[in-house]
C-alpha cells in the first residue's frame, strides 16, 4: 500500500470516526472467511457499518481528529482489527453476542468500545455495553421520574378537594341536624 492509499483510508476512518459517536474495535483473527462474510451480512441487516483497516492507519486517523479523546483506545490497537460502527451503542455489542451463541464460540472478541466519550475496555464489558440504555430511554426515565411527584401532588389536591367537599356536606348536615 502505497502512500496515498493510506492516506486515502485515513480520511475514509476520519469520516466515519466524526458521523459515530459510538464505535467498537473487535478482533476477528480467528474467524473463517465464510463466518466474517456472514458477520458482515449480519452488520449490514442491523445497521451496523463494519470496516477493517490496519492498526497504524485507525490510530493515525484518531489521531489526527483528537488525540488525548482517544488515548484510551490505543492500547486495544494490535492484531487483526475490524471497526463497527452504529448509531445505537447498544446495537454491535447485541450483534456480538449473538453472533457468538450462534458460532458457540468466544469470537469475535471485543477489544474495546467508545460511547459517546466513555471508554469500555475488554471483552469482559461486553455484557454491560449490552445492558446500555439508549440517550432517548434515559431521557424518557427521567421525565417519567420527574412527572411522577407531579402527578401524585395534583392527586392529592383532586382527593384534597373532594375531602374538603365531604367535611362540608357532613358539617352542613351537622347544623342542620342541630338545627332541629
Amino acid at each position: 500500500m502505497n502512500k496515498e492509499q493510506k492516506n486515502e483510508v485515513i480520511e475514509v476512518l476520519k469520516e466515519k470516526f466524526n458521523q459515530y459517536s459510538n464505535f467498537y474495535i473487535t478482533n476477528t483473527e480467528s474467524l473463517s472467511v465464510a463466518q466474517i462474510t456472514k458477520l458482515r451480512r449480519i452488520c449490514f441487516n442491523k445497521n451496523v457499518e463494519m470496516k477493517v483497516a490496519k492498526n497504524t492507519l485507525i490510530r493515525k486517523a484518531l489521531e489526527s481528529i483528537d488525540s488525548a479523546r482517544y488515548s484510551g483506545v490505543y492500547e486495544s490497537l494490535n492484531g487483526v482489527t475490524a471497526l463497527l460502527f452504529s448509531e445505537n451503542p447498544k446495537e454491535p455489542a447485541l450483534l456480538i453476542s449473538s453472533f457468538r451463541k450462534e458460532l458457540k464460540s468466544e469470537k469475535p472478541v471485543l477489544k474495546a468500545a467508545y460511547i459517546d466519550s466513555s471508554i469500555f475496555v475488554g471483552n469482559d464489558q461486553l455484557e454491560t455495553l449490552s445492558t446500555l440504555k439508549s440517550k432517548s430511554d434515559l431521557i424518557g426515565e427521567i421525565i417519567g421520574l420527574l412527572q411522577s411527584p407531579a402527578k401524585n401532588v395534583i392527586s392529592g389536591l383532586n382527593a384534597g378537594s373532594k375531602l374538603a367537599g365531604i367535611i362540608k356536606a357532613l358539617e352542613t348536615r351537622l347544623e342542620a341536624a342541630t338545627a332541629e
